[in-house]
């Protein structure tokens, strides 16, 4: 009977320290796996930007995808334009499906270079810089205008018409306005609602012989 008792007292005891176990063990998993998933910027806070650097990125949307796979000759779905924005580097880039807040329509945005380079975005991505430093400037200064005029982004990707402008569209206007053609007329053809339309995808700009990647981009080693 005792010993009977003594069992039952002994079995008891360890249900709890069982449940505790497992609970700390579940917590540990769960911690584990939030940490894991918690979004970061593939760009380290040591990288110096300048102004006019073109910022690459392969990203993670749907239409991304779809880019990198009329892009069979490139690694990345989307660039940028590096501006000086009252002493802090910022990119502007013209992107869809990126609001800032509700009802934000698709458009030519400014944003922090660690936004652009989130996990939550990106991939992968290359920083490539422009051999002409005061080029480089003036195209920064050029997007920082067009920025300012708000333009919507160009679903059409009509490369002749810059009311609205794609992301390669937006980079290759500033760059103009500097006084620099980076690459040749646009050689991909786009059809859209019927109408056919030649374009400019990032491995155009990616081989530009004015620009050379100074920094490569990668996810975190788990």
């Amino acid at each position: 009977m005792g010993r009977e008792m003594g069992r039952t007292l002994a079995t008891a005891m360890t249900i709890p320290k069982t449940i505790t176990l497992l609970a700390i063990t579940c917590m540990a998993v769960i911690t584990a796996c939030s940490k894991a998933e918690q979004p970061y910027s593939l760009l380290d806070d040591d990288t110096v930007l300048r102004p006019g650097d073109l910022l690459f990125r392969r990203g993670t949307a749907m239409t991304s995808h779809a880019v990198a796979m009329a892009d069979k000759n490139g690694a990345f779905s989307h660039v940028g334009i590096v501006a000086d924005s009252s002493g802090v580097m910022v990119v502007v880039h013209a992107v869809p499906d990126e609001p800032d807040f509700e009802g934000d329509p698709d458009r030519v945005k400014m944003e922090e270079v660690h936004d652009f380079f989130s996990t939550e975005r990106a991939t992968y991505g290359e920083i490539c810089r422009p051999s002409d430093s005061v080029t480089a400037v003036k195209a920064s200064q050029a997007a920082m205008a067009i920025y300012r005029q708000r333009p919507l982004f160009d679903h059409q990707y009509n490369s002749e018409d810059t009311t609205q402008m794609y992301c390669t569209e937006l980079v290759m206007e500033a760059y103009k306005r500097a006084g620099c053609t980076l690459t040749g007329p646009p050689t991909h053809s786009y059809t859209f609602l019927g109408i056919h339309c030649m374009v400019w995808l990032p491995s155009d700009l990616y081989k530009s012989p004015y620009i050379r990647c100074i920094k490569v981009l990668k996810p975190k080693k788990q």
